[in-house]
């Protein structure tokens, strides 16, 4: 069992003398003493773990600085593989991950399922900045809570499950409302269950068992707003802070991501002392979402982190003096990072594959409610074959004068109306 307001407690003297530097605009932290850091120039090549949506727009940002790609994916034509050339075979294969290396000057990943083994394979005999450890504690529910109270962050109380009888005793502890989760996988709202009753327990139990994997059962937390705080950290210690983004789910998938986020200066400057300093204490290089609950009394819980760009960071593409994707190619090639400041108020959509016929036919159309409004919508589309039921196709940057502006265009639109 963990949790609790000692945790919380910590926070308030974390940065005590640590000279972290924040305003409206992010954190920033000097950089420390360059000691046997190792820089990656433009006309090098970079190797993409994964060649998803990430992995196709840490391309386009990192081409425009000169870099080349390569991605390992086990999907022929991947979206990262239009866009660089690709190893076509699976994570968990050894030669083809040695191949990629063969092949990179330095080595990243865009997702965090990679297969952890095949990236300590890849660090002993290449250079992967980022490291496998943080993808060996961001994997697994358990680790991932660990460290982040050892960052002096509030975690929502949990156990680890390991019987129906252990759920049982758990859940009277924590108290119902509880959401069971797997340790390993799961992602928009899969291998999770909510649990509101006692009677629910048992079947819960059966199903998530069967996963094969631990299970954590986590006090359900009550919150006013989700929000995000993206950061980045280079080999040299310099770390920046992306704006907090405020978002809305829809059937447990991101749908919108507001910016600036409407929340109090106080919670924002608390969000993102806390994403530095998990940057810090978990050593990363590179990017770290940090996903928070923000309580209606203001309390901040870190409710999971991503080692990489995020959904929720794609606004910074259009918004931001730097994108989330140029800044984890500055990271992990210890480059400068860029600036992180916002430019203008953004709403992020996403577009699933119900929206994409909509979305076509409004791209072929004048807009009169976006030219009224004052806004200008970006289109990124991520090159995938085929557009299933609740599969991310794309994204929108509503960029706009203000974020009402934007979210009143989003609830005219057509686009999400299915």
């Amino acid at each position: 069992m963990s949790g609790g307001e000692q945790v919380g407690n910590k926070l308030i003297s974390l940065f005590d003398g640590e000279g972290a530097v924040c305003d409206d605009f992010g954190c920033e932290v000097p950089a420390a003493p360059a000691t046997g850091k190792r820089k990656i120039v433009p006309g090098s090549t970079i190797g993409v773990l994964g060649g998803g949506q990430l992995g196709r727009m840490l391309a386009h940002a990192g081409n425009r600085l000169g870099y080349r790609f390569v991605t390992l994916d086990p999907t022929p034509d991947s979206p990262c593989g239009q866009t660089a050339e690709q190893i076509v075979a699976d994570y968990a294969d050894a030669e083809a991950a040695r191949e990629l290396a063969h092949r990179s000057d330095v080595i990243t990943y865009e997702f965090e399922n990679v297969d952890a083994d095949v990236a300590a394979m890849l660090e002993s005999e290449s250079y992967v900045p980022q490291g496998s450890a943080l993808l060996y504690t961001t994997q697994h529910r358990l680790r991932e809570k660990q460290a982040i109270e050892a960052a002096g962050a509030r975690v929502a109380p949990y156990a680890e499950i390991v019987s129906l009888a252990s759920l049982r005793e758990s859940a009277e502890l924590l108290g119902l409302p509880a959401v069971l989760k797997t340790a390993t996988g799961g992602y928009d709202g899969k291998g999770q269950w909510v649990l509101r009753s006692a009677d629910e327990l048992e079947p819960a139990w059966n199903e998530a068992s069967r996963s094969g994997t631990q299970l954590v059962l986590e006090k359900f937390i009550v919150f006013d707003k989700e929000i995000s705080v993206i950061a980045a950290r280079s080999p040299s210690g310099e770390v920046r802070t992306f704006p907090p983004a405020e978002n809305i789910h829809v059937h447990n998938i991101l749908h919108l991501s507001i910016v600036p986020a409407r929340i109090g200066d106080g919670v924002r400057a608390e969000a993102e002392k806390l994403a530095v300093s998990i940057a810090e204490t978990l050593g990363v290089v590179g990017l770290i979402a940090v996903e928070l609950f923000l309580t209606a009394d203001g309390q901040l819980y870190v409710n999971e982190l991503a080692p990489r760009p995020h959904n929720s960071g794609h606004y910074t593409m259009e918004a931001c003096r730097t994108s989330q994707f140029e800044q984890h190619i500055r990271a992990i090639c210890d480059l400068p990072l860029g600036d992180p400041s916002l430019l203008t108020p953004v709403v992020m959509a996403n577009i699933l594959g119900e929206h994409m016929e909509p979305l076509l036919a409004w791209m072929a159309e004048h807009d009169p409610v976006a030219a009224k409004l004052g806004i200008e919508v970006k289109v990124h589309l991520y090159g995938k074959a085929e557009a299933k039921l609740k599969r991310k196709m794309g994204h929108l940057n509503v960029l706009a004068p203000n974020v009402d502006a934007a979210l009143e265009w989003i609830a005219q639109s057509n686009i999400w109306r299915v």
